[in-house]
């Protein structure tokens, strides 16, 4: 049988599901606002993952900047939160990066709208 979903997607995923309610239940810090965190990748020997997320809203450079920071700052006691949660007998170190995705997507969104709105306008000026 061929592994379809192996142990570090395993591991990934419930750590995704659980750095998500630590983030917004047991974080205290005021930098750190409403996080989404919408992806998690663990290295194959456990040691490190790397944890994306976004921010909820309009935010600038510097919101994104100061929230990486206060994760940063936080990192230790989420590993130990995850320690408690999590039955691994390391818990891999956090590096938290900020995922563009969302706000790409949404862009993108947007200038399709844009263009398939000057489509129509470009037809209805066309039949008249």
């Amino acid at each position: 049988m061929a592994r379809d979903y192996s142990r570090t997607q395993r591991v990934a995923d419930q750590m995704q599901r659980e750095l998500a309610l630590l983030i917004q239940r047991e974080v205290r810090d005021p930098r750190v606002g409403m996080i989404t965190v919408t992806a998690t990748e663990v290295s194959r020997d456990l040691a490190h993952a790397k944890v994306f997320i976004t921010l909820m809203g309009d935010a600038g450079a510097e919101d994104i900047a100061e929230n990486l920071e206060a994760l940063k700052d936080a990192s230790g006691f989420l590993r130990m939160q995850l320690g408690r949660v999590m039955k691994l007998r390391t818990i891999p170190q956090l590096h938290f990066f900020y995922d563009e995705s969302v706000r790409r997507g949404v862009h993108l969104s947007s200038l399709i709208e844009r263009a398939v709105a000057e489509d129509r306008r470009h037809a209805r000026d066309d039949e008249e």
